[in-house]
């Protein structure tokens, strides 16, 4: 039987791949990589060899039999995301669901993950926290900000740039102007930057300065 291994890649900073990490995308027999461009300039600046093949939202599902099979007769995959820990918000559940289902062995190694940093230093409670992810675009959306109202523990959100606004206008809307939030951008990334206050005041920074880069939004619970 093989074994499918679960492999963080740093979210900005070089020196965040671990030393297991590499050693176990040398050893592997293929590496899926969610974007191959991206990945393959990842292992050629660790000088690892090791065959890519795609794997993404858009194919996972049609290959999740072959590799499950090719796993069952001995091959050792290693699955990897753009940047961070895969299926955080990235391909990787559907596969580990998988393999599983069909007692193939996994194993997640430890690594890079963009709101761990982004919620430690937020300054808001991180003894219990709800992580969202991606809001829905639209459908759901304002179902999911009516619940979330009342949610009493720190929740974390990602957002991409061009929406910010957008949605940090919608949590002044449904939380209050006066909820406490902490954004972070390009974590460990040369213009790394963190910005907390309220809502209004953080939705008064992002207006006079256009979002630029990934980010994580921070917001502190309902009080009781």
């Amino acid at each position: 039987m093989g074994k499918l291994y679960l492999v963080p890649t740093p979210i900005g900073n070089l020196e965040d791949m671990t030393l297991r990490a590499i050693k176990v995308l040398k050893e592997v027999d293929v590496v899926l990589a969610e974007d191959t461009r991206t990945s393959g300039k990842l292992l050629k600046h660790f000088e690892i060899n090791t065959p890519l093949q795609s794997h993404h939202m858009h194919n996972e599902h049609k290959q999740l039999d072959g590799l499950v099979q090719k796993m069952k007769e001995g091959s050792i995959y290693a699955l990897i995301s753009d940047a961070g820990t895969p299926a955080i918000s990235d391909p990787g559940f559907l596969l580990t669901r998988a393999c599983v289902e069909n007692d193939i062995e996994v194993e997640c190694l430890p690594g890079p993950t963009a709101f761990v940093p982004a919620l430690v230093n937020s300054g808001l409670p991180n003894d219990r926290f709800v992580f969202e992810g991606f809001l829905p675009i639209k459908k759901g959306r304002q179902t999911r900000l009516l619940e979330l109202a009342e949610e009493t523990r720190t929740m974390v959100f990602y957002e991409s740039p061009h929406k910010l606004i957008k949605t940090l206008t919608h949590f002044a809307e449904y939380f209050g102007e006066d909820r406490a939030i902490s954004v972070s951008r390009e974590l460990t990334k040369l213009y790394e930057e963190t910005v907390r206050g309220t809502l209004a005041e953080v939705l008064e920074h992002f207006n006079k300065k256009a979002p630029k880069g990934e980010f994580v939004i921070v917001v502190g619970g309902k009080k009781s």
